[in-house]
């Protein structure tokens, strides 16, 4: 049977030649970098290259911290948690601003922050699903304490002025961080041009392994720890180094940012084919301009049909896709970025993600489009709430 991946902002396949990166350091040099024999300072070469390749993946200086983490969700768990500890509950600040279409990781977080006491402003977003920066500047007071704002939205692939937010937050002394797990290996992110604060990452956003991530922190500047125990990554953030990960994320992250042009060219190009072929489909919708988004995702909707119904008929032919934020796929509530972008509630409930990357072949876009075609026509029929 064939099979497509189309759900790649939800996860990658690990690319083979990082997968081979890091075989040697599960039954080999399998020691604890901490540990003072061999086993474990034969692990510090390929941890050292590791890192100078994620530093150079984001054109951070060596005045800048890399901490690893589990994941982007930890990343942004511990900047807000942290913010609340340093500048909310021990400082006079009580203000959080976010956009209104973030992650959960950001957005279920400061829901909890709000039960301490915390305010938070959840900002709208324009017709292309993107938070404008005059919005955020007309939002910060003396109050504020952080501005997190996603820099490419994992539905839409929306890509948000993440220069100017920076800008404007720096201007009012208010710290900024961004959830950049959709932008690292998509587009070009580098931390000197675009100075953020704040810059969380995942590894298997860009065809590295899960379980391992990264926060990024400007000038090194002092985050109060969300892991307490060792004096694992420099006291900073404790527990025992998952070697194999970090080497596998280090050269993930070389091999991403190698493919940049090939995303921007050729992952686009398919992108543009198979939604211009969708979007010949008479009452059909696609969130955000071509122009804004990143290159390897559609967000589209399809009228009459049920986003959960074409889930199905998709991977009864071996297509992967989903109806928006993996971590929200067995929600069936109305799709809440086309319902911040104005859409009604009958069509948000259409929603299909489908997003590509560089392992994506033509052949594999010709046959969705054939698939999808028919199974708009199948689902229609029916429907009994679609007519022409």
């Amino acid at each position: 049977m064939t099979r497509v991946y189309l759900d790649n902002n939800a996860t990658t396949i690990v690319d083979p030649k990082v997968y081979d990166v890091m075989s040697p350091f599960f039954c080999q040099m399998y020691g604890n970098p901490n540990s003072l024999h061999s086993f474990g300072s034969e692990t510090h070469p390929a941890l050292r290259t590791a890192m100078n390749q994620l530093y150079k993946g984001l054109n951070a200086s060596d005045d800048d911290d890399i901490i690893v983490t589990s994941c982007a969700t930890e990343s942004n768990n511990w900047v807000l948690k942290a913010v609340y500890f340093d500048k909310i509950l021990n400082g006079d600040k009580n203000h959080i601003i976010i956009s209104e279409v973030e992650h959960p990781a950001i957005y279920s977080t400061c829901k909890w922050l709000e039960t301490l006491g915390v305010k938070v402003t959840y900002l709208p977003v324009n017709h292309d699903g993107i938070v404008e920066a005059h919005t955020v500047k007309d939002f910060i007071t003396d109050k504020t304490a952080l501005v997190s704002i996603m820099w490419a939205n994992n539905e839409t692939g929306a890509i948000f002025p993440i220069k100017e937010i920076a800008q404007i937050c720096k201007e009012k002394n208010v710290l900024f961080h961004t959830d950049g797990v959709q932008a690292v290996g998509k587009i070009k992110v580098d931390v000197q041009d675009v100075e953020v604060d704040f810059l969380s990452f995942s590894a298997h956003k860009f065809h590295g392994p899960k379980g391992v991530g990264g926060l990024y922190i400007k000038n090194s500047q002092e985050l109060s720890a969300l892991l307490h125990g060792g004096e694992h990554m420099g006291g900073r953030r404790s527990g025992t180094l998952n070697v194999a990960g970090i080497v596998g994320m280090g050269l993930a992250m070389e091999l991403a940012n190698d493919a940049i042009e090939y995303e921007n060219k050729e992952v686009r190009r398919l992108r543009d084919k198979l939604e211009d072929a969708l979007l010949q489909i008479p009452k059909t919708f696609v969130v955000t301009s071509r122009d804004k988004r990143t290159p390897n995702t559609m967000l589209i909707s399809i009228k009459g049909v049920e986003g959960e119904a074409m889930l199905w008929d998709l991977n009864k032919a071996g297509i992967a896709a989903s109806t928006g934020s993996a971590c929200a796929s067995e929600d069936l509530e109305a799709n809440p970025v086309l319902m911040a972008v104005g859409a009604d509630k009958e069509l948000a409930h259409t929603a299909i993600r489908l997003s590509l990357s560089r392992f994506t072949t033509e052949d594999e876009i010709d046959y969705t489009i054939d698939v999808f075609k028919k199974a708009v026509i199948r689902l229609r029929e029916i429907s009994g709430s679609y007519a022409e």
